[in-house]
């Protein structure tokens, strides 16, 4: 593991919400921060402006698996101490028999498919004794799922922290710190404007889980304060 003044970061999906204050704060904390985005430019390219050069902007589109191998290669020479992935799309609120067809698919690779096909491809550049850190939500909980609504959301989390329980499985043995995090329900573009907390509230906590348990075995799914959640 680095030392606390150059611990690295890789976040896929940084421009905005929980992954642009994640940046932030571990920036604040004095890592330095790969982040991608799939757009140029906004608050992300500005905070890396004047950031001294500890945050640097990488382009990525997460769905597309020659964007994530060409990322993995301009890469090759840096180590991580976190990889941490997040991404998720909604489309709103209907019954299962309702969902498109495309739709489903959509949030399917978006949520699901996607941030696994990113740790599978980035997986390398995480030093030993680092972390693999993937956002998910506790909609992605089967056992406390008593609540209707938001069937293909709560679907997409659920399949996320299976292919993530089976990436951990299959690499039991890489000396990796494997989370998935449930951050709350946050105020963003996709937690709606009702809300009860800000990412300003929660990504600090997070970030204490995720330093907490560096070098942690095994995978674990975590809310904002460092407690189990059901699988």
């Amino acid at each position: 593991m680095s030392t606390t003044s150059d611990r690295r970061a890789l976040i896929i999906g940084a421009s905005r919400g929980l992954g642009l204050v994640l940046a932030n704060e571990l920036i604040r904390r004095g890592w330095q921060v790969i982040a991608t985005t799939r757009r140029s430019g906004g608050e992300l390219q500005a905070n890396a402006d004047a950031s001294d050069g500890r945050l640097t902007v990488e382009s990525l589109e997460m769905t597309s698996p020659e964007e994530l191998a060409a990322l993995r290669d301009r890469l090759d020479d840096s180590r991580l101490d976190l990889l941490f992935v997040n991404a998720a799309i909604d489309r709103g609120n209907l019954p299962i028999g309702e969902v498109p067809t495309a739709m489903f698919t959509e949030v399917m690779i978006t949520n699901a498919l996607s941030p696994l096909r990113a740790v599978e491809a980035l997986r390398g550049l995480v030093a030993p004794g680092g972390t693999v850190a993937v956002m998910s939500s506790e909609q992605g909980s089967i056992s406390q799922n008593t609540e209707d609504g938001y069937e293909l959301y709560k679907a997409s989390k659920a399949a996320l922290n299976q292919l993530m329980r089976s990436y951990a499985t299959r690499n039991a043995d890489d000396g990796h710190t494997k989370l998935l995090i449930d951050p709350g329900h946050n105020r963003t573009q996709l937690g709606g404007p009702d809300a009860p907390l800000t990412p300003e509230e929660s990504i600090p906590a997070v970030v204490d889980v995720l330093e907490a348990q560096a070098g942690a075995p095994g995978l674990q799914f975590l809310d904002r304060n460092g407690k189990t959640v059901a699988w």
